[in-house]
């Protein structure tokens, strides 16, 4: 460990915490407090793991290989894809050496490594989410234009912005974490690193920090929430215009899936994130993370392809091309 440096704009706080030491590693608290859970709850996890990387793995590779799927819709999905993919494996790894062993400990860097990946990934799926809602606004109600308002340039964009302004805004966010100093209790209460159970632990003013993280709450969270439900406002309008139950049926089905994946995901955000920091729970703050970096990578391609006629028969086609 190192020694903190003398603050000479606040000498009393450097007298203060003098005496600690600088964290260079943190204990994940994990799911410590129920030993007896430990080999359930690795075999649990294992098997999201193991189930989410497949899957999405498979639509990645269905996408790439059949034509017939190269529209915006699956361009949008398989970016999807590769974002549940970096937020699996930048968490359940961990997660899984923590079930196994007594004292699971992180280093300083391999937190902030964790911390700018599950940012960069979480982030990112909101943002494709209000981006895939736009899609399906665009396809329902006006599907003659479809084709011009969603061209390749148009998506490429989008997703590109997607990924820039994310990793931007989770360079921001582990940026300003860096600058924070840690000297006295170093266990997190999570199996992970987060940035409500690491601001807990800072002997340094935290405002900036706290200030930041309401702004991307309230950008990646309540305004593309809004813009969401502003976009099936107008999907659902156009859908109760369409005269014959069969051509309402056949418009539903094309944005269900997404609407079911949006909504397990921002439940799950919302119920981790939409609260001031000094109500942080624990408890409460743990089941949102197994529900939005385990259940919904593995879930989201179950959803689309159990939903989806043309990914289902495409992944068929894969098979029976894989046998061959």
């Amino acid at each position: 460990s190192k020694n903190l440096q003398f603050d000479p704009e606040n000498p009393a706080r450097s007298m203060a915490i003098s005496n600690y030491s600088q964290v260079i590693e943190f204990i994940l608290q994990g799911f410590s407090e129920h030993p007896k859970l430990r080999l359930p709850l690795f075999s649990c996890f294992f098997s999201l793991y193991v189930v989410a990387l497949t899957g999405n793995a498979l639509i990645i590779t269905v996408i790439t290989l059949n034509p017939s799927l190269h529209s915006p819709m699956y361009f949008f999905l398989f970016n999807l894809a590769t974002m549940d993919i970096i937020c699996a494996s930048s968490i359940l790894p961990k997660v899984l050496q923590g079930l196994l062993i007594e004292k699971n400990t992180i280093s300083y860097r391999g937190c902030m490594t964790q911390l700018y990946f599950l940012i960069w990934s979480g982030s990112s799926e909101l943002l494709l989410f209000t981006v895939m809602a736009y899609d399906r606004y665009v396809a329902i109600c006006h599907p003659l234009h479809y084709s011009t308002m969603m061209n390749k340039t148009l998506c490429n964009v989008l997703v590109a912005g997607v990924w820039l302004i994310c990793a931007f805004n989770s360079s921001i966010n582990t940026g300003l974490m860096t600058r924070l100093s840690f000297c006295g209790p170093n266990v997190i209460t999570h199996f992970f690193c987060e940035i409500p159970p690491l601001l807990l632990l800072s002997c340094t003013s935290t405002y900036v920090n706290s200030i930041m993280t309401v702004s991307s709450d309230a950008f990646y969270g309540f305004i593309n929430f809004l813009l969401t439900l502003v976009s099936y406002g107008f999907i659902i309008s156009s859908i109760l215009k369409i005269r014959t139950s069969e051509g309402k049926k056949r418009a539903f089905s094309t944005c269900s899936s997404h609407l079911i994946v949006v909504s397990m995901y921002y439940t799950a955000v919302f119920y981790a994130y939409i609260t001031p920091i000094c109500s942080y729970n624990p408890e409460r703050s743990k089941l949102a993370g197994v529900l939005y970096t385990m259940l919904s990578p593995t879930l989201n391609p179950l959803i689309y392809t159990l939903r989806n006629k043309e990914v289902k028969m495409a992944v068929r086609k894969f098979f029976l091309t894989f046998r061959k």
